[in-house]
């Protein structure tokens, strides 16, 4: 059962939703746009939250500075990194050694401002749809810790093609996954974005901690 939390983000206070695991393993989760309705209660997030947990992750999904209960206001991004980090201390202040971090569209981009190379704590790195026909992508490189991106054929903010080229620069041996006619919000396909998800994490169990 999900229990709601507050995460102080330097003079903000952050509301979250908190699941404990099976295992030692966990993932903070990150909301799209908050400027175009995103939220943490967003169905693709409420998505990867539902696969992690039905593989024995901890979960911990919040949102930004300024969406719903959480203080603050829309830092452009730049705000928003402080609040992935303050989540990040949070999951590992709760016994979780392993973290992995998971974003959808504009949570994806935050996401992979935090990181950068080495990715320390974070051991793996899942990005939905990240919107690079709609935010600047070209100064992030070197993602290490990036594992596996997923994105729609039909997905305008998150165009294939345009992944596709950024990927050498990301990390060549991440994962790639287009799902045919998805678009960017995921109608009618979250089944299948849960199932690619379900996989990812079934061979991940394989791989030494």
């Amino acid at each position: 059962m999900e229990q709601k939390i507050t995460i102080p983000s330097g003079r903000h206070q952050l509301e979250g939703y908190w699941q404990a695991g099976a295992s030692d393993k966990g993932v903070v989760i990150t909301h799209p746009h908050p400027l175009y309705g995103g939220t943490m209660n967003n169905p693709v997030v409420e998505t990867i939250q539902k696969a992690f947990q039905q593989h024995g992750y901890a979960t911990l999904r919040f949102n930004f500075r300024g969406v719903g209960g959480s203080q603050g206001n829309h830092d452009n991004g730049i705000g928003e990194q402080d609040d992935v980090r303050v989540a990040i201390d949070d999951i590992a202040n709760r016994n979780v050694r392993q973290i992995d971090l998971a974003g959808y569209s504009f949570g994806a981009w935050v996401n992979s401002k935090v990181v950068g190379d080495g990715c320390p704590p974070v051991r793996s790195m899942v990005m939905i749809s990240p919107p690079v026909s709609f935010i600047e992508f070209e100064n992030v490189s070197a993602l290490s810790c990036l594992k596996l991106v997923v994105t729609g054929s039909r997905d305008d903010i998150a165009p294939a093609d345009q992944i596709r080229d950024l990927l050498p620069a990301w990390n060549p041996d991440a994962q790639f996954e287009i799902i045919d006619g998805c678009d960017h919000f995921y109608s009618n396909h979250l089944d299948s974005l849960q199932s690619i998800l379900a996989r990812f994490l079934q061979s991940a169990k394989s791989e030494p901690a």
